[in-house]
């Protein structure tokens, strides 16, 4: 039988995931805080937490809530993701290569490991390794082809031959 705490801590979670569907980080983290005792939802909690601070670009704290939840579930693919954009937005993107090293040893079907590994390599200067891990991803999922374009992770590559050479044969233009 599900509890009252339990009912309302699901209606605050549930509250805090509409208001970041609806772009208001600032309610979703005013329902969080209405969470007084997180039991089985710590790890989530922080994970929304950690997307209401990104979404706020308080990185820094959004960095520490991502880390929280991975200290509870380590191969949990959104607190590393989360983990990674953090990084690389405050200037520390070798850990997001390694947080995306880690996300490929639980995850390695998933292309957009593989994607985000190309752009954090592309970004710390590791042309060939950005290469080989884009033309992975875009062999996976082509449909991350219309990506790349926009990506500015990719900006030092863009008129790279080889770069240019691996996006003709995947898109086939």
């Amino acid at each position: 039988m599900i509890s009252n705490i339990e009912k309302r801590q699901k209606k605050q979670l549930e509250a805090a995931e509409g208001f970041l569907l609806l772009g208001m980080p600032d309610h979703a983290l005013d329902a969080l805080k209405q969470v007084s005792d997180f039991g089985s939802a710590e790890f989530y909690c922080h994970l929304l937490r950690g997307d209401a601070w990104r979404t706020k670009l308080e990185y820094e704290q959004a960095l520490i809530c991502f880390l929280q939840a991975h200290e509870l579930n380590p191969q949990s693919l959104d607190a590393l993701m989360g983990m990674a954009w953090c990084y690389k937005r405050t200037d520390r993107v070798a850990q997001s290569v390694e947080c995306m090293q880690t996300a490929y040893q639980d995850h390695a079907t998933e292309s957009i490991v593989l994607y985000n590994m190309a752009c954090y390599l592309a970004l710390d200067g590791n042309r060939e390794q950005a290469l080989s891990w884009l033309g992975r991803a875009l062999r996976m999922d082509k449909t991350l082809c219309k990506l790349v374009p926009a990506e500015t992770d990719f900006d030092s590559l863009k008129h790279d031959p080889d770069f240019q050479h691996l996006l003709e044969l995947l898109t086939g233009e």
